[in-house]
């Protein structure tokens, strides 16, 4: 990743193909993380970031806050899952970026975005176009009031990696723990 205590936590850095997880509260600084990891990996390679949350202009400029300027990081507001699937077939990246996974819907469902047959569908969809392709995937999901990821044991057992991302009592530190890693140790800190 380019960061040496993500790379710790991941049990190394990121497998290829594989669907990651990271949940936080918000304004934990999960998308923040995550351009961070664009960055590193936009260097060399081409990045594919979709939100849900945020128009592609609105994720420019936090970008360009953080000194984020490549031609390698492509932008996305997409919020169907089948188009994301199209998309990382069409742009072949070498990285994928989802914010956040409560915001995406399958086109032929009635159900609304978030809801638990959504987030199985979605997860479902973008597993699958990972494992084809062998392009890692990171979903950030939002922590529920109960300190959960919304639908949480649901998303657990569709994905290779959970990590939860918190920020201390008076917001200094930011922690970072893997609660699942089929790549590596869980319990990292």
């Amino acid at each position: 990743t380019g960061l040496s205590e993500l790379d710790i936590v991941l049990g190394g850095g990121i497998v290829r193909g594989s669907l990651i997880l990271i949940g936080g509260e918000p304004g934990v600084g999960k998308s923040t993380l995550i351009l961070e990891i664009a960055r590193n990996v936009s260097r060399t390679e081409k990045v594919l970031y979709i939100s849900g949350e945020e128009s592609a202009s609105q994720i420019s400029i936090r970008a360009k806050r953080m000194k984020i300027n490549s031609p390698n990081v492509l932008l996305s507001s997409e919020i169907f899952a089948e188009n994301i699937s199209d998309m990382i077939e069409q742009e072949n990246p070498q990285i994928v970026f989802i914010d956040s996974i409560q915001t995406i819907n399958r086109e032929s469902l009635l159900n609304q975005a978030g809801s638990v047959t959504q987030l199985r569908q979605c997860t479902q969809v973008l597993l699958e176009i990972a494992k084809k392709t062998n392009i890692p995937v990171f979903l950030i999901g939002h922590i529920t009031k109960d300190g959960n990821i919304a639908g949480p044991k649901l998303l657990e057992h569709l994905v290779d990696t959970v990590l939860y991302f918190e920020g201390d009592k008076l917001n200094y530190y930011r922690h970072l723990r893997a609660v699942k890693n089929r790549y590596g140790a869980v319990g990292t800190l």
